[in-house]
């Protein structure tokens, strides 16, 4: 039964989320695909994934420049990849219908993308064995809303 996490960015840009999201399912055993249409987004995300923390860094690479299958984080401009992830976090707002394999998927989007993901939230609430859940801004930390 896949889980969506919609997370609404209001204060922090996708680069300072993916790394602490990509770190803990990675701590819990969980490869993580990670989707952005733009090149130099994807860049930014990289270069966050690599100096995420002073005393680590998370491995990944780029779809295309790698040997995908020993990734554990992986990314492209696409959803799919080929890593074998559990896990998926489309990180430019931008919905993609081939997430069927996740058993996770983040969804993280800008002010100015909510409608669409209003719209994809009705979506996926309606299919059968899907949960859904909104995750907002409190000060520094994100909290689940109800």
């Amino acid at each position: 039964m896949p889980q969506v996490d919609f997370y609404q960015l209001t204060r922090d840009p996708a680069s300072a989320i993916l790394p602490a999201l990509a770190g803990k399912s990675l701590a819990e055993g969980h490869r993580m695909h990670i989707a952005h249409a733009s090149e130099d987004a994807r860049a930014a995300l990289s270069e966050a994934l690599w100096s995420a923390a002073p005393e680590s860094f998370l491995a990944h690479g780029q779809a295309g420049q790698c040997d995908e299958a020993r990734q554990p984080i992986l990314l492209s401009a696409l959803a799919t990849g080929g890593n074998g992830a559990q896990y998926c976090a489309i990180a430019d707002g931008d919905w993609r219908d081939d997430v069927d394999g996740y058993d996770r998927i983040f969804f993280l989007f800008e002010p100015d993308k909510v409608e669409a993901a209003r719209t994809v939230w009705k979506a996926l609430s309606a299919k059968d064995g899907w949960q859904c859940h909104y995750w907002k801004q409190d000060g520094g930390r994100w909290a689940r809303a109800a």
